[in-house]
């Protein structure tokens, strides 16, 4: 962006009231040209960018024929200061730094018709200048200029030259407009990016692996859980046994009444379900959807994949499931030593889960 672009931008967000001009990091400078004839009656053109406006003041151009105040040059008091009025072309006020307030100052010479003031600063203070607060005046061009280049002017309007006076609107100044500023702005800019990328990155490679994780894990424990339910006991329903008898024995999971000739599957809590309904549910959540028991625990399968149980031996575990205080059926989970080596085929061994659902009905 250009000077001339980044000067009207700032230019308009100020007389828009976006930004406030008055802020402690910005300011802006006056460019100053004094026009006046010399003895030879030749006219003389002076230049510079020596001014600066004041923090409350309109942000415009201005021009006029330069006016002192009579007798004291502080341009103090309530009454009559100068000796002009706004019927009169267009006048700038120069008055002296010092004895009382801008807004005094400023206030006295828009009461009199006054199109801009200057102030010039304090003696001894050379082209020095500093920003002016006067919150309390209207919109009036105020910009102070150094004390050598307004002592310069009064002289001259004291010997009766008539000086005209053009104030425009020069650069903005300020910590946020220095080059250092914005060279340690852009660094901050492009860490404070990087660092949002690599948080990002990290935060979506950390959920990535969370979610493959997670997969990985379900894999697994899908894989077990078919290793479990092919150790199930499964059966073929009877008319003669206690669930068909009854409309009171349900499938917890489809909520059907058990009839004779279909295929159940025995958890080893000792609840049954059918085989079709219940096989499924293990799958995805490996629990009994009556009591919650976990058959991979119940089974040693989750042991048995981590390596975690003996290859030649192991434990006994007997689940016993309780009914009205009462045992009702007891499942053996492991070979005890000189059983019956057919049990274990008996009990667990469901080759329908692999194959075709009948085969595994006994």
């Amino acid at each position: 962006m250009g000077i001339k672009a980044q000067r009207s931008l700032l230019l308009l967000l100020c007389l828009s009231g976006l930004v406030r001009c008055s802020a402690a990091f910005l300011f802006w400078t006056a460019l100053v040209e004094l026009i006046y004839a010399n003895d030879s009656n030749g006219i003389v053109h002076k230049y510079c960018e020596c001014g600066v406006y004041g923090s409350n003041s309109l942000l415009g151009k201005a021009e006029g024929v330069v006016a002192l105040p009579r007798g004291d040059p502080l341009g103090c008091g309530s009454g009559p200061v100068y000796n002009r009025n706004s019927s009169q072309p267009p006048w700038i006020a120069l008055v002296k730094r010092g004895n009382c307030s801008f807004s005094e100052k400023f206030n006295a010479a828009r009461r009199q018709g006054a199109d801009a003031v200057v102030v010039y600063n304090m003696d001894g203070s050379g082209n020095s200048t500093t920003r002016m607060r006067h919150e309390d005046v209207g919109d009036i061009v105020a910009i102070m200029i150094g004390n050598s280049q307004g002592m310069e002017i009064v002289r001259l309007v004291s010997n009766g030259t008539e000086v005209t006076m053009v104030i425009e609107l020069g650069n903005p100044h300020g910590r946020w407009m220095d080059t250092y500023w914005l060279y340690i702005l852009s660094i901050l800019f492009f860490i404070v990016t990087a660092a949002s990328i690599a948080y990002f990155v990290f935060i979506s490679a950390n959920r990535l692996y969370g979610l493959n994780a997670h997969r990985r894990a379900e894999r697994r424990l899908k894989s077990e859980a078919k290793r479990a339910i092919g150790r199930l006991q499964v059966r073929k329903l009877m008319a003669s046994d206690e669930e068909t008898a009854s409309d009171s024995h349900v499938c917890a999971v489809c909520i059907e009444s058990y009839r004779a000739g279909e295929a159940v599957t025995v958890l080893t809590c000792g609840h049954i379900f059918h085989k079709a309904c219940i096989e499924p549910w293990l799958l995805e959540r490996r629990t009994c959807p009556m009591c919650k028991c976990d058959i991979l625990k119940a089974l040693g399968v989750e042991e048995e994949t981590k390596g975690s149980l003996s290859a030649e031996s192991p434990p006994e575990v007997t689940v016993i499931t309780v009914t009205g205080g009462e045992p009702m059926y007891e499942v053996p989970l492991a070979d005890r030593p000189g059983s019956d080596p057919d049990s274990h085929q008996r009990h667990y061994d469901n080759g329908a889960f692999e194959e075709d659902s009948s085969a595994g009905i006994r």
